[in-house]
């Protein structure tokens, strides 16, 4: 019987929402495989070592687990895992480099600075300014490298300075211009454009508490209710930004659809698998059931990715 060792938990923000995704996964794969899962601390090589998987699942969320962290490990280890490489985790966790690609190849994405708050020359007057002139308010304010829209904030002119204050301990965030519009996700699967979700939370944004709080009510609208073309489209940009990353497995696109344009905010290399986690549910709408879904993922793990 095949071996596959769930990686879970982590020390990122978003440690829960791995405990969650690693605990669904391991409902359905334990039924045909032999698993167990494993935190990603100082244990990990010993637990590999006597376990000795033929696959890692890796259900990490956020930092040190979607980065190229824990990928770099794994390819050292020379056991085969799944979900995006060392480099295409890397440069999709951190927004500003993903951001300079999705430009540089004509994919839409929202106008950002970069803003530390060791720079003198950005202090409260001056940034304003800056932001009225590049950007214009309202705002996004969020961490470079943070997934779950963690410590993600809406800013006018008159709460950002306040607001900065709750980001100061990253020492350097993303300002971002605040597109408004429709909430739609897109989800790759290897070579396969799987399809797209559309969200309407009854909170601001989509938010942390919008995507895994049952109780916010955030309504999600499958099949998306939008022209073909434009359907077809958004599709394209998720393939070709999972494309120019050199993503592997399965992704997930976020993107803003604002006077029939889309922007893309950013890619997830690894998507939940939580009960409320959207590739699921584009995946049980196209025919393929949970079980179906992490197989596949499980038969596309290698090393050298």
């Amino acid at each position: 019987m095949k071996k596959i060792l769930i990686l879970g938990g982590g020390i990122s923000k978003e440690r829960q929402i791995s405990i969650q995704t690693a605990k669904q996964v391991n409902r359905v794969l334990k039924k045909k495989f032999k698993t167990i899962i494993c935190e990603p601390n100082n244990k990990l090589l010993k637990n590999i070592k006597k376990f000795r998987p033929n696959v890692i699942f890796n259900a990490l969320h956020g930092r040190f687990g979607e980065d190229g962290f824990i990928q770099t490990i794994l390819e050292n280890l020379k056991v085969k895992y799944t979900h995006s490489g060392v480099l295409p985790s890397f440069l999709a966790m951190n927004k500003i480099l993903s951001k300079d690609i999705f430009k540089k190849n004509k994919i839409l994405t929202p106008n950002f600075i970069k803003y530390n708050f060791e720079d003198k020359n950005l202090k409260s007057i001056k940034l304003i300014k800056q932001i009225q002139k590049k950007l214009k308010f309202p705002v996004i304010i969020k961490p470079i490298n943070e997934g779950s829209s963690v410590d993600v904030y809406i800013c006018s002119e008159k709460n950002i300075l306040k607001n900065l204050k709750k980001l100061k301990k990253y020492n350097e965030i993303i300002i971002e211009k605040y597109i408004g519009g429709r909430e739609i996700q897109v989800a790759i699967l290897g070579k396969k454009k799987l399809g797209a979700i559309e969200l309407k939370p009854k909170r601001k944004f989509y938010d942390y508490t919008a995507k895994y709080n049952v109780k916010a009510k955030t309504e999600h609208i499958i099949p998306v209710k939008i022209e073909k073309k434009y359907l077809n489209k958004v599709l394209d940009i998720a393939m070709r930004a999972h494309k120019l990353l050199g993503c592997k497995g399965v992704t997930r696109s976020d993107f803003k659809f604002s006077n029939n344009k889309f922007y893309l905010l950013e890619l997830n290399t690894q998507p939940g698998m939580t009960k409320l986690s959207l590739v699921p549910e584009i995946a049980a709408y196209q025919g393929i059931s949970f079980y179906q879904l992490l197989e596949w993922i499980v038969k596309d793990a290698s090393i050298n990715r």
